[in-house]
C-alpha cells in the first residue's frame, strides 16, 4: 500500500492527500477526515513516506505569458499571483516573446522544473499544441485563448468569444455613423486570437453591408505600442478615407492614437478609435479610451480554479467563455449621417 493508492482510494490528488497526511492548513476537515479515513481502513503507516513525497511532488505552478507588452497580461498575473497565493501555492512566472513556441518551452519547463501545473497566457498557437503538448502530462488552463477543439484530457481554456465581441464593436461604430473602418493588429493566423477579432469585423461589416477590403483596410502589428505606431501610419497612407480605426488591443489603440495626434489628425474629430481588452489605464487617457473590457478578475479566478481542481482531482478539462463589456468613452464621434 503507497500513498498513491490512499490517494486512488479517497478519490483525492497525491498532492493532497500529502498535505492532509501532513496536516497542512490548507487542507479542509472534511477531506483530511475521508484521507485519514481510508488510512485506518487501509492499515497504513505512513512513516516518513508523505515527507519525501512532499519533497519529490512540486506544487509550484508555472504561469507562462506569451507577449511582454500587452498590459492586460499585467493585470492577468497580478490577480493569478495573490489568487495561487491564497492558495499556498508558489508562482514562478515565465515572460516570453509573442512569436516563441510556449510549448515547447513549456515541455522543457517540465522536464527542468516539475510544476504541478500551467497556466497559459496569450499563447494558443494550434500547430505547436497538435505538435508537442502530447508530451505535457500535468494540468494546464489556457486563458484568453481556446483550446476545446484540441481535445486534450489536461488542457482547459477559459477565454472572451472574440469573434462576437470584435462584432459587436464594428456595429457600435457603424451606428454611430462610421462606414470606413480599418481594423488594426494582430496575428492573423487561424488559431490566433487576432484573426477570431479579424472574423467578427469581416463578418459585421457582411451583415451590415459596409465595404471591406482586408488587403486595404487592415495592418497587422505586435502587440506593442510603438509597432502600433508605426502599422497605423502605414494604415492611414493606404486608406486616407477611415474615419475610425479599431485596434484590437487597447495597447495597440494607444500607439493609435498617437500616430494620429502626429499625423495632425485630432482623436475622434477627425478620426475615432476604439480598442479591446479594458485595461485599467484606458479610462485615463486624453479621450478616454471605447474599448471592449475583458473581465480579467473572473478570468483568472476561473482559471485558478480550474486548474487546481484538475492538479488534486484529476477532474475532465472545461472550456468556459467569460462575458465581455462594451465600454463607451470618448475616443469614438458620432457622425452626421
Amino acid at each position: 500500500m503507497t500513498i498513491k493508492d490512499i490517494a486512488r482510494l479517497s478519490g483525492y490528488g497525491v498532492a493532497t492527500v500529502s498535505r492532509a497526511l501532513n496536516n497542512h492548513p490548507d487542507v479542509s476537515q472534511e477531506t483530511r477526515q475521508k484521507v485519514l479515513a481510508v488510512v485506518e481502513q487501509q492499515g497504513f503507516q505512513p512513516n516518513n513516506n508523505a515527507k519525501h513525497l512532499k519533497q519529490q511532488t512540486s506544487t509550484s505552478i508555472a504561469v507562462i505569458v506569451k507577449g511582454t507588452q500587452n498590459m492586460l497580461f499585467a493585470d492577468l498575473v497580478e490577480r493569478l499571483q495573490a489568487l495561487l497565493r491564497e492558495a499556498n501555492r508558489d508562482v514562478s512566472v515565465y515572460y516570453l516573446d509573442e512569436d516563441a513556441d510556449e510549448v515547447a518551452y513549456a515541455v522543457q519547463m517540465c522536464r527542468e522544473r516539475k510544476p504541478a501545473g500551467i497556466l497559459f497566457l496569450g499563447g494558443g498557437d494550434q500547430e505547436s499544441f497538435l505538435q508537442e503538448f502530447g508530451d505535457i502530462t500535468i494540468p494546464c488552463v489556457l486563458l484568453t485563448n481556446i483550446a476545446g477543439d484540441l481535445g486534450f484530457d489536461n488542457l482547459s481554456s477559459i477565454t472572451t468569444d472574440d469573434r462576437e465581441a470584435a462584432r459587436q464593436a464594428v456595429y457600435f461604430l457603424a451606428e454611430r455613423g462610421h462606414r470606413h473602418i480599418g481594423l488594426l493588429g494582430g496575428n492573423w493566423s487561424c488559431f490566433q486570437i487576432g484573426y477570431r477579432r479579424f472574423l467578427g469585423c469581416v463578418q459585421a461589416c457582411e451583415e451590415l453591408g459596409l465595404p471591406f477590403d482586408g488587403e486595404r483596410q487592415c495592418e497587422p502589428c505586435r502587440y506593442s505600442l510603438a509597432d502600433a505606431y508605426t502599422a497605423a501610419r502605414r494604415l492611414l497612407e493606404r486608406c486616407p478615407e477611415l474615419t475610425a480605426i479599431f485596434a484590437v488591443s487597447d495597447v495597440m489603440a494607444m500607439g493609435t492614437i498617437r500616430a494620429l495626434r502626429d499625423l495632425g489628425k485630432r482623436v475622434p474629430q477627425d478620426v475615432s478609435v476604439m480598442g479591446y481588452d479594458g485595461i485599467a489605464i484606458a479610462d485615463y487617457l486624453v479621450p478616454r479610451l471605447t474599448t471592449v473590457r475583458q473581465n480579467t478578475q473572473h478570468m483568472a479566478e476561473r482559471g485558478v480554479d480550474v486548474l487546481l481542481r484538475n492538479i488534486e482531482r484529476n477532474c475532465q478539462p472545461l472550456h468556459e467563455v467569460v462575458p465581455f463589456q462594451l465600454i463607451a468613452g470618448e475616443s469614438v464621434a458620432r457622425l452626421e449621417r
